[in-house]
């Protein structure tokens, strides 16, 4: 199974404030750990919402809104996708992440192609298959 782990932002991290050392070396370590237990798939760091957009489908029309944005509790600041077997796996690892500070991390399972079941039609399965067969190759370049 995937799962997508959510690092949520903070002051500093919306203020573009970048780890120090320390945290980037703890950090470091534990990737290397995911990497070499064969768990981590991506990972990366997201810049302030300040240097983002959203876009907001309503109506005829996609509205681009420029970042800031507020409510720093629901917004992300990195992120790692994980292949596990088990979500209890993905909570073992998770809890040896260099984190403190009250931070809330969030795990969520990626839908797989099968999870869609009968509401897929075979046509349809096989093109995603296609498109995610694409994807690694293109990520492998």
């Amino acid at each position: 199974m995937r799962v997508m782990v959510i690092v949520p932002a903070s002051k500093e991290s919306e203020a573009g404030v970048l780890p120090d050392t320390k945290i980037l070396t703890e950090m470091g370590k534990f990737n290397e750990e995911l990497v070499k237990a064969g768990v981590m798939l991506a990972g990366e760091g997201l810049r302030p919402t300040s240097k983002g957009r959203r876009v907001k489908f309503s109506g005829a029309t996609p509205t681009v809104i420029d970042g800031p944005f507020t409510e720093s509790k629901e917004l992300v600041a990195g992120f790692w996708l994980w292949q596990v077997k088990s979500m209890d796996e993905a909570v073992a690892w998770i809890k040896k992440a260099p984190f403190g500070g009250g931070t809330v991390i969030e795990l969520r399972q990626v839908f797989e192609t099968e999870d869609f079941g009968d509401a897929l039609p075979p046509d349809l399965k096989d093109a995603e298959d296609r498109m995610r067969a694409q994807s690694s190759l293109a990520e492998k370049k």
